[in-house]
């Protein structure tokens, strides 16, 4: 049994828009965290005297490190605040990169200020880089806030750790995820020894001022955003499962109901966190894309079974409530800027492609989509596929192994022979990470600008 969700009203005005293509904002952010990083550095300079002896050197080289982690730390957690400005606009794989850098740079930096600001209080005492261990336990002990600077610490560490690539491929996501949030605690934990031993903020009351209002704005965002928000969303819709369905051996589609679901605001190519109350997945929360255009009464996932959590969707019964936390993602319509849409999809990638297919504006001949499977077994929601291609007008292919298990090719000339004017499209695709990145070097090789090549990972 298939499910059928093509053809809606809602989805049919949306491929008449008009097309108007929307910046990132992202140049423009990058530039704001600059001059915000400048503003710590001059900070410091002001406040910092002419230095002619080696411990003033390694004390002021402690203070602007632990100046530029604190900015840093709290840059980390708004990234992680699901700003719409953010999630929808620059695209949630590309906030989830600044967050992994900021990240490591904040714990380097931590390590620096601790290493460097213990050694120069060391010296300052009359003792030697041997007794810096000893040092940083009289410190911990005698100044005011340090007990829980140190604590935090702590957990920065360990969440480092547990976030290096090789440690986090595992553990299972839930946990990860869980104790990812600790970084919350961190940043409580390590602000309060900024403000009563920091030289800058004990002497320039502006300064103070500036470090509460970033730390409180993040602060706004984080609970308005990750809390109060999705309260919201699912008290106003009331989401529940309506029905499960199996769409290919392993590939199941979820079909959720609820109220008013089209004052979400959800576009076709987004993706929402999803969580299941039902009894040994109410702490899971999993972010899967749209598979078909969002409905009034209706929104549906379509999940692969790779882990516990996906192979325990088929077990889903009717009214199971859902509680959901979105829509993020940028690889929408708005990031179209030509007449022409190639769509390619990669395995389960298929599934915010398909409702990219049915909603994309463009005329009959404008949009191609190319479904990439092992078999023609595994082509997902096929036959909802060939109706949005038969009433659009829209090309469909797809590319799958051989009966010897041979893989398609799918290089720049394949693509070039089989759409000759491809260097004047747009570029939709999602698939796992392997594929997609043989595909970009593809799509480059054949011509389309890598402005014009969108995609997102949602490897979060």
């Amino acid at each position: 049994m298939t499910t059928t969700l093509a053809g809606g009203r809602a989805a049919r005005r949306q491929t008449m828009r008009r097309i108007r293509p929307r910046r990132s904002p992202a140049v423009p952010l990058l530039l704001a965290v600059g001059a915000g990083a400048v503003a710590v550095l001059w900070l410091w300079w002001n406040n910092t005297p002419s230095i002619s002896d080696t411990t003033g050197r390694i004390i002021a080289a402690g203070r602007i490190t632990g100046l530029l982690a604190g900015y840093l730390m709290a840059l980390v957690v708004l990234q992680m605040a699901r700003v719409p400005a953010l999630e929808r606009r620059v695209g949630s794989d590309r906030v989830a990169r600044w967050h992994a850098m900021s990240g490591r740079y904040t714990v380097s930096l931590v390590i620096a200020h601790v290493f460097l600001i213990m050694w120069g209080y060391a010296l300052q005492a009359g003792k030697s880089l041997g007794d810096i261990v000893q040092q940083t336990i009289t410190s911990v002990e005698q100044l005011p806030d340090m007990g829980k600077a140190a604590i935090g610490t702590g957990l920065l560490f360990v969440i480092a750790f547990l976030s290096i690539g090789p440690v986090r491929r595992r553990l299972p996501y839930d946990s990860w995820y869980h104790v990812h949030l600790l970084t919350y605690a961190a940043l409580y934990l390590t602000f309060w020894h900024q403000i009563t031993t920091g030289n800058e903020f004990a002497v320039e009351p502006s300064a103070k001022t500036f470090w509460y209002g970033l730390y409180g704005v993040v602060t706004a965002l984080v609970l308005w955003y990750r809390v109060l928000t999705p309260i919201r969303l699912n008290l106003r819709h009331r989401m529940r499962v309506e029905a499960v369905i199996e769409e290919t051996p392993g590939i199941v589609s979820v079909l959720i109901g609820g109220r008013k679901l089209h004052r979400i605001g959800a576009e076709a190519g987004q993706f929402f966190r999803w969580r299941f109350l039902a009894p040994g997945m109410r702490f899971s929360s999993h972010p899967y894309s749209l598979s078909a255009a969002p409905r009034p009464d209706m929104l549906r996932i379509t999940v692969k079974a790779i882990g516990d959590h996906t192979s325990r969707l088929r077990e889903l019964e009717p009214g199971t409530r859902v509680w959901a936390e979105g829509p993020y993602g940028a690889l929408t319509a708005q990031r179209r800027s030509r007449g022409k849409v190639l769509l390619v999809a990669g395995g389960v990638g298929i599934t915010p492609m398909r409702a990219l297919f049915e909603t994309l504006p463009g005329a009959s001949g404008d949009i191609t989509l190319l479904y990439r499977a092992n078999t023609t077994q595994d082509l997902a929601l096929w036959n909802e596929l060939a109706k949005i291609a038969d009433e659009r007008g829209a090309r469909l292919m797809y590319a799958v192994n051989s009966p010897e298990g041979e893989r398609p090719d799918i290089s720049a000339d394949s693509l070039r022979r089989k759409i000759p004017d491809i260097d004047d499209h747009d570029v939709f695709m999602c698939g796992p990470p392997g594929f997609a990145q043989s595909v970009y070097d593809a799509l480059r090789g054949a011509g389309v600008p890598a402005r014009r090549i969108h995609h997102e990972s949602f490897e979060m």
